[in-house]
């Protein structure tokens, strides 16, 4: 497979998640700011935790009329995280439990998967961090393939129609630099433990 060609050193370590096609064009869509991906944020799912897993998701654009699928990559991890921490809140011990035992959630959310969950709707719901965090345009080609650890690199898609996408997780420890996660980033600022 490509990800195997590419990446070897996860050959067996990944598990393969969700796969969607997004046949609809993004630019002017409405939705609500939870939803647009067009305003800059990192990848949590709600209702299937990652468990401090990293989310790795393989794109295509696939449009048929040779449009590009055009991008802004944001500021890095760490310096993200800085910025909200004060506003992110630890979980109620075991509401993650609770939240898989009601069929909210596939399986347990963390207190890391709780984090990231703010930092996601936090990022997407400050204007001010949309407008004036420091961010890059990159634009797709059509029939161009791109690999990027959502859950680290924060993004927003801001145009564009048909792409493919195929979601897989990695755990941390088959990461060359784990230090550099999501979740020891978030384990360092915290100072505590989180999954």
């Amino acid at each position: 497979s490509l990800v195997d060609g590419l990446l070897p050193r996860y050959r067996g370590r990944l598990t393969r998640g969700r796969a969607s096609f997004r046949p609809a064009e993004i630019a002017g869509r409405r939705t609500s700011w939870r939803k647009d991906d067009s305003r800059l944020h990192v990848d949590s799912f709600p209702a299937t935790p990652s468990g401090g897993r990293r989310i790795l998701r393989v794109f295509t654009n696939v449009n048929p009329h040779g449009r590009a699928r055009a991008w802004r990559i944001g500021d890095g991890f760490e310096a993200v995280a800085r910025r909200f921490a004060p506003r992110l809140r630890m979980p109620i011990p075991g509401a993650g439990q609770l939240l898989a035992l009601l069929r909210v959630t596939k399986s347990p959310r963390t207190p890391y998967d709780a984090l990231m969950l703010q930092l996601h709707d936090r990022m997407k719901q400050d204007d001010a961090f949309q407008r004036e965090s420091p961010q890059t345009a990159v634009d797709f080609a059509a029939g161009s393939t791109w690999l990027a650890f959502t859950d680290q690199v924060s993004h927003a898609a801001t145009a564009g129609q048909y792409q493919l996408e195929q979601t897989f997780l990695l755990p941390v420890d088959a990461m060359a630099e784990p230090d550099r996660s999501p979740l020891r980033i978030l384990e360092r600022i915290t100072a505590r433990r989180l999954v």
